[in-house]
């Protein structure tokens, strides 16, 4: 092989080397930010097929899509003193790849730095809220303004929050007991009271039914020794004018009457034949 067919093959190897090193590809996921000795060049949003000058410059990837920012979990303090586990969460997208770069540089290095803005923000937030705002109704204004702190700081890092949610909000095991033995104090306070409220009806009814009992009693007392008294008025007007019509018979009447009531079963009686008690039994007819 002649020397000037060996200097042509070198020079057409290198150029296919320098021509492939000059070529890079975007996609439609990414956006790319060319370096030349570590100082950026240029910005590249679009897809599609880009040049840079091969062996000087290269390129850096950034997702164009939504990422999810995860950091760990925390124990913190609510205004009123208890303590729970927060596990928070960020969805977030690079929006300035330059600012990126020049900022963090790195994605596991802006994991850390915005990891710790978020967990900061979430315990500002949550260090002003009690756990009925941070389970309850007012649950919403607290995620509202904790996003609001997160996103006051995310252009500094070159990103757009999209997202802010709390994941997980648990009470410590300290904590968990504490606001069981409180419940269960409250619910026993609240359970005594309603017994004393029950009691202190139960007396009242008891009480109003006494004295309704007690008047309904004395009115019927009353009505009866009314309706007696009526009646033995009555009984006396009878009598007397049975005794009125027939005298005779009247007090044979009322002998026989004292006959039955005197001689029922196994009556003894000691009397004199001649007594005024048997007066009638000498005047039957024989």
């Amino acid at each position: 092989m002649s020397p000037r067919l060996t200097i042509l093959i070198i020079v057409l190897v290198a150029a296919f080397f320098a021509a492939f090193g000059a070529m890079f590809t975007v996609h439609q996921t990414q956006q790319a930010l060319v370096l030349q000795f570590g100082e950026p060049r240029r910005v590249i949003t679009e897809p599609g097929l880009h040049f840079k000058i091969p062996f000087i410059q290269n390129v850096s990837y950034y997702e164009s899509r939504i990422l999810e920012l995860d950091p760990q979990g925390q124990d913190m303090s609510l205004v009123d003193q208890r303590r729970i586990n927060v596990d928070s969460f960020a969805r977030y997208r690079i929006v300035d790849p330059l600012n990126f770069y020049q900022t963090v540089m790195t994605d596991t290095a802006f994991r850390d730095r915005f990891g710790s803005i978020l967990n900061g923000s979430v315990r500002d937030a949550l260090g002003q809220a009690d756990l009925t705002d941070v389970l309850g109704g007012s649950r919403q204004r607290v995620m509202n303004q904790i996003t609001e702190a997160v996103r006051r700081r995310a252009p500094e890092f070159g990103v757009e929050v999209v997202e802010v949610r709390i994941g997980r909000t648990e009470l410590t095991t300290d904590t968990t007991q504490a606001t069981y033995n409180r419940m269960r104090s409250d619910r026993m306070a609240e359970a005594a009271d309603f017994r004393g409220r029950g009691e202190e009806q139960k007396s009242r009814i008891e009480a109003e039914a006494d004295r309704e009992r007690t008047v309904l009693i004395a009115e019927a007392q009353k009505q009866a020794q009314t309706l007696i008294g009526e009646g033995e008025a009555q009984s006396r007007k009878i009598l007397n004018d049975a005794q009125g019509r027939d005298p005779e018979f009247y007090a044979f009447f009322r002998a026989m009457e004292a006959y039955r009531a005197a001689l029922g079963d196994g009556t003894t009686m000691v009397l004199s034949p001649n007594s005024e008690f048997f007066r009638y039994f000498d005047e039957l007819p024989r």
